[in-house]
């Protein structure tokens, strides 16, 4: 499990880890067997008003495409009269729609009349978050690849797009509402089921519920809400940018303060006892955390962060540690922790939360210096050799440190014919020889890959390197010069402007 959390699950049903489905169909049916004898009574009312209202079946049965697209009998509350002419008319309602009853149009807009498809939640047909079932011919009628996804879950009772278009009805008015809602709505609406599909998971339920029940607020439901609200709504936030890491951080600094614990005990006599143990390691952990939300840390992609955030680190366990010092001295008496054993506890826990948030490049890091010491002999990865150091090659260096095969390849320095350049450092790579000594490079260091990353120079001598190159047993890469393609387009944009 990656610790920078990522809710997002492949797209096909049969990919997705079963744990999951297992756990979204558990709380459907305890969900919904609860709701429906809670709300056993209101079904009763609503049932009884509807009957009053105007002749008809309280609830009302419509074929709707359901998983891997086998058709099903969605039940509403009934909110049209009970004629021949309704139930050939349009599938899609418009507003004023003069199919629908004066209790109907009162279900409608509280979405009272969807409370029935609890039970097909409880039968399986459907589930309580999921892309909304459509009309057979509809979604017959959807693109290929479109349809193919939506229908790889469960329909459900709320889903993204029904939240955003929760006033469709009134978007469309006038006699070609139909093809409105075919052209302009339904594409949307896809879009937001196939994103959904796309972050399928426990949080993203949570906050469509959440958000699905906060814009029932009548004082709520007449505003745009941002889509942004719903795929990265509250539970999604606390629990990305506070929880993915506080148990980290928790496992971090009970370590830590454990071997500060024994190293202290080395030269002094300490006995703080297992509870205040716990007790220090656990606030340390949480107010790690808080101060890490204040200041944005938690919001940060580690595998893609600056080396620069490792002194945000490091003021955040300096603060965290004062804190900790000003409740010790001030506030309590016993147990009684020395000072300079507290700033152990911080050097050590600093140590800790660096290396769980760069430990990748930490390990390809110690790699390319194992590859390097041991030349020839070692075998790790893919030996990989960058052709100049100059911007491109930087860049080159740049991406390859954060490719998703970082972990596979081992970068072993550069080759430039700048004299000024050999035996220097870039990006914490050696420049080891010049182009001439390629072959010979090639050889020493069992290079599997060669990036050729020269973008200025006569084309000639261009051309001869790349020869060198390819006269090697190495593959060779040519990488686009990417840094005149980006000065190209920010001398078109000033140009522009």
């Amino acid at each position: 499990m990656d610790l920078d959390f990522d809710v997002q699950n492949l797209t096909n049903s049969n990919h997705r880890a079963p744990w999951r489905d297992f756990f979204k169909r558990a709380i459907d049916i305890l969900t919904s067997a609860l709701a429906l004898i809670l709300l056993s009574p209101a079904f009763l009312l609503i049932s009884f008003a509807i009957k009053r209202d105007s002749p008809g079946p309280a609830f009302y049965r419509g074929e709707r495409m359901g998983r891997h697209s086998k058709p099903f009998k969605m039940l509403k509350f009934r909110t049209m009269y009970e004629t021949p002419a309704n139930h050939n008319g349009s599938p899609i309602t418009a507003a004023d729609d003069s199919r629908v009853t004066p209790i109907g149009h009162w279900l409608r807009d509280t979405k009272l009349n969807e409370l029935p498809q609890l039970w097909n939640v409880l039968k399986g047909e459907m589930s309580l978050v999921g892309p909304r079932p459509e009309d057979i011919q509809i979604a017959l009628n959807w693109p290929s690849d479109a349809r193919t996804e939506i229908l790889s879950v469960r329909p459900g009772i709320t889903s993204p797009a029904s939240i955003i278009y929760r006033d469709e009805e009134k978007l469309l008015k006038g006699d070609g509402f139909l093809d409105d809602y075919l052209k302009k709505i339904l594409p949307d609406k896809l879009r937001l089921d196939q994103l959904y599909v796309h972050q399928l998971g426990l949080l993203t339920d949570l906050d469509v519920l959440s958000m699905t029940l906060i814009m029932l607020i009548p004082a709520i439901r007449g505003k745009r809400l941002n889509e942004r609200w719903i795929f990265g709504g509250p539970f999604f936030s606390v629990f990305n940018w506070f929880f993915s890491w506080l148990w980290v951080d928790m496992l971090v600094v009970v370590f830590s303060v454990g071997l500060s614990g024994i190293i202290w005990r080395l030269s002094a006599v300490i006995n703080l006892g297992v509870p205040t143990f716990i007790v220090v390691a656990v606030a340390i952990a949480l107010l790690f955390s808080l101060i890490n939300l204040a200041i944005g840390l938690n919001k940060l992609n580690w595998k893609k962060a600056s080396p620069v955030y490792v002194l945000d680190l490091a003021f955040s366990t300096a603060l965290t540690i004062t804190i900790i010092w000003h409740i010790n001295r001030y506030w309590l008496t016993e147990p009684w922790i020395p000072f300079s054993m507290l700033w152990l506890m911080a050097l050590t826990i600093f140590v800790g939360v660096v290396a769980v948030r760069y430990r990748e490049r930490l390990v390809t890091g110690l790699a390319n210096r194992w590859l390097l010491f041991r030349g020839p002999k070692a075998s790790f990865a893919e030996r990989i050799l960058i052709i100049g150091a100059g911007n491109l090659g930087e860049m080159t260096l740049w991406l390859l440190t954060r490719s998703a095969y970082a972990s596979i390849f081992g970068v072993v320095g550069f080759v430039d014919d700048d004299a000024r350049k050999r035996g220097s450092q870039i990006m914490g790579l050696n420049v080891i020889g010049s182009t001439q000594e390629i072959p010979a490079l090639v050889e020493k260091y069992k290079i599997g890959l060669i990036f050729f990353a020269i973008a200025n120079g006569p084309e000639a001598q261009r051309q001869a390197i790349l020869a060198m190159c390819d006269s090697t047993p190495a593959k060779t890469v040519i990488i686009p010069d990417l840094v005149k393609v980006l000065e190209r387009s920010i001398k078109k944009i000033e140009v522009v402007d």
